[in-house]
């Protein structure tokens, strides 16, 4: 029977490889265990490390860092893609084979680049900046996480040097995340997405949704059965994935078989462990579905993390709080609540989990503002990037940021610009996935509600095997075969878009609050 790939691609391919390709294969197996070895030691070091080790961990991961690089950059790496690149060069570009070894080269013409000194440092300042941050953010003590940000922020200037065709620093860290972004184009869309955003939560000011049913009290003990039961729904299975409590919530997985979860409960806000857990198992959906073939190939992981992130916002929002699947929820919230949520009802739970609400804090955001955030979050770190701001002046232009945007006085710097793991551990470029993961949901969403007519009744009956299955036929098995662009050509015909996402916002708003929001 014919794999995949070749019902995919029009080509009498059999994956057979000739001398240099098989090489290459072997050599990239052996850099993707090392990298996916950090892995585990990141994620341990997140949910189980003891205190005391944070030291030594940060030693060891450094030190992978610098053993997986070398060994990607080494000269017989470059020599072998060169081979390969010979021995593929009558088959088509969309084959498997050949896109494997285009990856290669791309990975490889990037991380030569970059001094192995340098990816280690990095690699050391993101593992001691995490320890910092926890420490500062709980003591509420900017003084003591500034030192992080200078020095993750001057390390991410250096790796942008390495590039010398960006004339912008920024466009350099931004391509790590979203190959081939740059920030006049992302600016351009968050321009667009803010001018529409704005209006909508403006518009719907002052309009009273009840959100009491979501700081009802809820043990954590009880939520955990609640999160449980739900990623059940989703697709969660035992023997391949776990869950571990974490202090921001994260995903991570080792292979499509070791799929790891994190989430963080509050005793008063159920919502944080629910949505949480909801959104990083769409994560974990995506990189279990990855076809077993790719595993331990340039292709065996995800091509960008606006796509990535268009999953994890897609389960969580457009499932996990559309109308249909509050009707399957509410019940079980009820049930599970110890009374504390008798009688809810699929309408007021729904209305409750979309209120317009400018918050504090991202990641418990609702769905509407939630992008407000991320654009924020763009602009300062492209400031500081630029140097354009200093770091001492970066709680005042946070602060000024979301009253500007949200209209939110920011208490403290723990709920301001603390708040967020990612700069901390050197994740500078990474913020504006969120919200291009939000505009690539909406235009797939418009196209799973076309080929799914019957997907509320589905929902209404925590039944997602259908949704699972064409994400995963549409998405999830190609890994990373396609570029973003290439995915949302095949799968919506149009190139990266504003609309949808609005129009799915307003249509969604208009029945919450009973209004006609044009």
């Amino acid at each position: 029977m014919l794999q995949w790939w070749h019902r995919l691609f029009p080509s009498t391919e059999r994956f057979v490889m000739q001398d240099a390709t098989e090489e290459l294969r072997e050599l990239l197996a052996g850099i993707a265990d090392l990298e996916r070895a950090r892995r585990v030691l990141s994620w341990d070091q997140s949910t189980k490390m003891p205190p005391r080790g944070a030291d030594a961990r940060a030693r060891q991961i450094a030190t992978l860092a610098d053993v997986t690089h070398e060994r990607f950059v080494a000269p017989r790496t470059g020599e072998l893609i060169a081979a390969a690149e010979r021995e593929v060069a009558q088959l088509p570009g969309e084959s498997v084979t050949a896109r494997v070894v285009a990856k290669a080269r791309w990975l490889y013409d990037k991380d030569v680049r970059v001094p192995t000194a340098l990816v280690s440092e990095r690699a050391r300042a993101a593992s001691d900046g995490y320890r910092v941050w926890l420490a500062a953010r709980a003591a509420d003590d900017f003084s003591a996480f500034a030192p992080v940000l200078e020095r993750n922020f001057a390390l991410a200037r250096q790796y942008a040097a390495c590039f010398d065709e960006y004339a912008d620093p920024y466009d350099a860290v931004l391509d790590d995340y979203m190959p081939g972004m740059t920030d006049a184009t992302l600016s351009a869309l968050f321009g667009e997405l803010r001018g529409e955003l704005v209006p909508l939560v403006d518009a719907l000011a002052g309009r009273p949704i009840d959100t009491a049913p979501l700081t009802a009290a809820f043990s954590v003990e009880a939520q955990r059965g609640l999160v449980a039961e739900v990623l059940g729904w989703l697709g969660f299975d035992p023997s391949g994935w776990r869950l571990d409590d974490t202090a921001h919530p994260f995903q991570s997985s080792f292979s499509g078989g070791d799929v790891r979860l994190t989430t963080r409960f509050e005793p008063d806000y159920f919502p944080t462990s629910l949505y949480g857990a909801m959104h990083e198992c769409g994560h974990g959906l995506y990189e279990a579905g990855i076809a077993p073939e790719l595993e331990r190939t340039p292709l065996g992981s995800i091509y960008s993390l606006a796509m990535h992130e268009s999953q994890s916002r897609m389960w969580e929002n457009m499932v996990g709080r559309s109308r249909a699947f509050c009707d399957a929820l509410a019940p079980v919230l009820a049930a599970r609540s110890d009374g504390a949520l008798r009688g809810l009802d699929g309408a007021a739970l729904f209305r409750a989990v979309n209120a317009v609400r400018p918050s504090l804090i991202r990641i418990e955001a609702d769905e509407t503002t939630y992008s407000l955030h991320v654009i924020l979050r763009h602009e300062l770190e492209r400031s500081l990037m630029r140097g354009e701001l200093a770091v001492a002046d970066l709680p005042e232009a946070w602060n000024s940021g979301m009253r500007d945007y949200l209209g939110v006085v920011v208490p403290s710097d723990a709920d301001g610009v603390m708040q967020d793991v990612h700069w901390g551990q050197g994740l500078i470029g990474y913020f504006p996935s969120y919200a291009v993961g939000n505009l690539i949901g909406g235009q797939i969403w418009e196209r799973v509600r076309g080929a799914l007519p019957g997907l509320d009744e589905q929902l209404r009956q925590h039944d997602l095997r259908a949704l699972r299955e064409w994400l995963s036929d549409q998405i999830y098995r190609h890994g990373s075969a396609f570029s973003d662009a290439e995915l949302l050509a095949r799968i919506a015909g149009a190139p990266l878009r504003v609309a949808p996402f609005v129009r799915y916002l307003r249509g969604k708003l208009g029945e919450v609050y009973g209004v006609e929001l044009a």
